[in-house]
């Protein structure tokens, strides 16, 4: 699931950043029904697991989402604010997905875990507001 997550999320940013042209309000609202689409249909993929891989699943879900939204955002309507959001966006799930993981850990493991995603979604934000 992480790979099919990760190539989606470079592929919307491959795109976001390859095309010069702006894109019609029609491709825009295509595309936003296709991400819902896609959305759904992960989360019902998720349906079939059980325990912290169902929940995993559903946040990865989620986050590409909202990343896939935010970079067809900047596609649509390039602008640096547009830029930090996508960033923010990729930093949040990212950080999401790193939490509910830390969740099959317990204890003190779990407990570094969490602060080492914290850290990680932390350096990330600092990042993205840095780059515009």
């Amino acid at each position: 699931m992480n790979v099919r997550i990760a190539t989606a999320v470079a592929l919307c940013a491959v795109s976001a950043f390859a095309t010069a042209q702006t894109m019609s309000k029609a491709e825009y609202d295509a595309a936003k029904e296709r991400i819902e689409m896609n959305y759904k249909t992960a989360k019902k993929a998720c349906d079939a697991m059980k325990d912290n891989a169902k929940d995993v699943c559903q946040e990865e879900a989620k986050g590409t989402e909202r990343v896939d939204k935010a970079a067809l955002e900047q596609q649509y309507k390039a602008s640096p604010d547009n830029a930090r959001k996508l960033e923010k966006a990729k930093a949040d799930s990212a950080y999401d997905i790193a939490k509910e993981k830390c969740e099959d850990q317990t204890g003190d493991a779990q407990k570094v875990c969490k602060a080492d995603a914290k850290a990680e979604h932390e350096r990330a934000l600092k990042a993205a507001k840095g780059k515009t």
